[in-house]
């Protein structure tokens, strides 16, 4: 498949443009880990991704971004900052799209990239959810206010 070839001859560029795009967002969980950590990060979810299309199955994503919700809710991560994540790796395999499809063949290629990252992302969103909805909610210490 066309779209397979090409993300795999240009996965070191993707991944390169996906990391310095996340530098500039300047994510706080993201800034405290290595940038080898974050570039295997990005070099899984890329490779899932193509997977994935390769395959035309969805699971493998769904269950991938249901483990790494709750790796990173456990780490402290803000849900923004990992579908943040996802969001620059889908602009720039759009990019690639663009540039390298033919425009016959753009809407089955933007098809699959946006159905297999969204997949992902719904995931991620749901799991975040459930798992902050299972948190004590934190008290208002309302004595500093009245100490003054």
């Amino acid at each position: 498949m066309e779209l397979i070839k090409l993300f795999e001859s240009k996965s070191q560029e993707i991944i390169d443009a996906v990391l310095s795009s996340l530098k500039r967002a300047q994510l706080k969980s993201y800034s405290q880990n290595s940038e080898q950590e974050n570039k295997m990060r990005l070099i899984n979810l890329l490779s899932l991704t193509i997977n994935c299309i390769r395959d035309k199955n969805l699971l493998p994503m769904s269950e991938y971004a249901g483990k790494i919700a709750k790796e990173r809710f456990e780490n402290g991560f803000d849900l923004y900052e990992v579908q943040t994540a996802f969001n620059v790796l889908e602009e720039e395999l759009w990019n690639r799209v663009i540039e390298n499809i033919e425009p016959q063949n753009l809407g089955e290629a933007l098809g699959l990239v946006s159905t297999v990252l969204g997949a992902g992302k719904e995931t991620l969103a749901i799991n975040y959810v459930e798992l902050a909805s299972k948190q004590k909610p934190k008290r208002l210490n309302l004595e500093e206010l009245f100490n003054r």
